[in-house]
C-alpha cells in the first residue's frame, strides 16, 4: 500500500531473464508428512569474483549454524551470529533473520521459534529454517535457507543439542569457492552429499527420473 512498484508483470516493468545471472528460488510446499521451506541460488554462466565470494561465504554461515553444538535451553539469538560470522569477516552482512520456526503441516513461518531476542530458547524436537544471504541492490540476491531439526547433540556432558538439516537440495557448486572453506566445512558438505544421494537417489531411480538421478549424482560428487 503506498508503492509505486507494481503488482504484476508489464512490459514496461518486467526484466529479460538469462544464463548470465544469479536466480534465487525460494521453494516449499505442505505435505501430509511435512512443511518444507527450502531456498537455493543458483548460476547457469559464469558468476563475477564478488557473486562467487559472496555466495561461498552465506554458505559458510550456513554450515557452521548447522554444525554448531550448544548447551540445552540456549536461546537462538545467542548462536545467531555464526550464520554471520563469515559475512562478517569481510565487512557483508544482510537485514533479514536468520531463520524461523516451520510448523508439521501447519504454518511455513511459525512461531515463537526462531533465532530473534523475542524467540524461545531451542528445545529438542523443534523445527526452524537455517537462511543467511547477502543481497546487493539492483544486481544479485543470494540466499541458501535449509529445514534444521533440533537434535541432541552426541558429547561426553549432556545434555548438549545440534541441528540435523532434513532438506536434501543440492548446493550449487558454480558458485562455491573451495580455498575458502575450511576442512571441517569441506567435511560437512561431503556427508551432506552422501545423505542426499542415499536418500534422494533410490526414489528417484524407482521413479525411473534417470535424467534427475544423473543430475543428483553430477551435483552430489564429493
Amino acid at each position: 500500500e503506498g508503492s509505486d512498484l507494481p503488482c504484476s508483470p508489464s512490459n514496461g516493468s518486467s526484466q529479460t531473464l538469462s544464463a548470465g545471472e544469479m536466480y534465487l528460488f525460494d521453494t516449499g510446499g505442505q505435505y501430509l508428512d511435512g512443511t518444507t521451506d527450502i531456498t537455493r541460488t543458483v548460476h547457469w554462466g559464469e558468476p563475477t569474483p564478488l557473486q562467487k565470494e559472496a555466495y561461498t561465504r552465506v554458505l559458510m554461515g550456513n554450515i557452521d549454524l548447522s554444525r554448531l553444538v550448544f548447551p540445552s535451553n540456549t536461546a537462538g539469538e545467542t548462536v545467531e551470529s555464526f550464520a554471520r560470522r563469515a559475512l562478517w569477516d569481510v565487512g557483508l552482512n544482510y537485514g533479514h533473520g536468520t531463520g524461523h520456526g516451520i510448523g508439521n503441516f501447519l504454518s511455513v513461518h511459525e512461531w515463537p521459534v526462531g533465532f530473534q531476542y523475542n524467540n524461545v530458547p531451542l528445545a529438542e524436537g523443534m523445527f526452524t529454517s537455517i537462511e543467511p544471504g547477502y543481497y546487493r541492490d539492483g544486481e544479485f540476491g543470494i540466499r541458501i535457507e535449509d529445514v534444521a531439526l533440533v537434535v541432541e547433540a552426541q558429547t561426553k556432558e549432556k545434555p548438549f543439542l545440534t541441528f540435523e538439516v532434513v532438506s536434501l537440495v543440492p548446493y550449487d557448486r558454480n558458485l562455491i569457492d573451495l580455498s575458502l572453506l575450511s576442512p571441517e566445512q569441506i567435511q560437512y558438505l561431503n556427508s551432506y552429499y552422501k545423505k542426499i544421494r542415499e536418500c534422494v537417489g533410490p526414489e528417484l531411480q524407482r521413479q525411473q527420473l534417470e535424467e534427475e538421478y544423473k543430475w543428483l549424482q553430477e551435483s552430489t560428487k564429493p
